[in-house]
């Protein structure tokens, strides 16, 4: 597998997050199936280089270098599918995009959009506490800017 990390900056990336974390066992597993499922990655019958990785036992990031072939709409469609799929399998939702991640006391926690209202109201969480955004679209921005204070996220609309 390609390491995402090995990808130029500017491949694009896909973050998909789970409702649960997975077990250890379970993020060797995962791991494999995205190794396999990124090496033989086509669009248009040419191979993707691509790179896939699980971050925090919660997030499966897949990428693609678009400079040597672009993923295509069939090529993006293979792969939600086959993240249903996995996800079906752990018995994981990693496609409910109203669910939060932030760390607390070293731990991530993934709550509903209600929940994390709730958490900054009652005062558990505030405008300092980091908070994970599965919307960025590149290896680069996923370094920077995947981890940032919830004042400077797209999340503090809905505190």
């Amino acid at each position: 597998m390609t390491s995402i990390n090995v990808l130029n900056p500017q491949a694009r990336i896909w973050v998909y997050q789970a409702n649960e974390p997975f077990t250890r066992e379970e993020v060797g597993e995962v791991e494999l199936n995205l190794q396999q499922f990124a090496q033989q990655w086509v669009s248009h019958n040419r191979q993707l280089k691509a790179g896939a990785a699980v971050l925090h036992d919660r997030f499966l990031v897949l990428a693609v270098d678009e400079s040597q072939a672009g993923a295509s709409g069939c090529s993006i469609d293979s792969s939600v599918n086959f993240l249903k799929k996995l996800g079906a399998h752990y018995q994981r939702d990693l496609f409910d995009r109203l669910r939060f991640s932030y760390v607390k006391e070293g731990e991530v926690h993934t709550v509903s959009k209600d929940d994390f209202a709730r958490l900054y109201q009652e005062g558990i969480i505030n405008d300092e506490t980091l908070v994970f955004d599965p919307l960025v679209k590149t290896v680069g921005e996923l370094s920077v800017g995947f981890e940032k204070p919830l004042k400077n996220s797209w999340h503090a609309r809905f505190v």
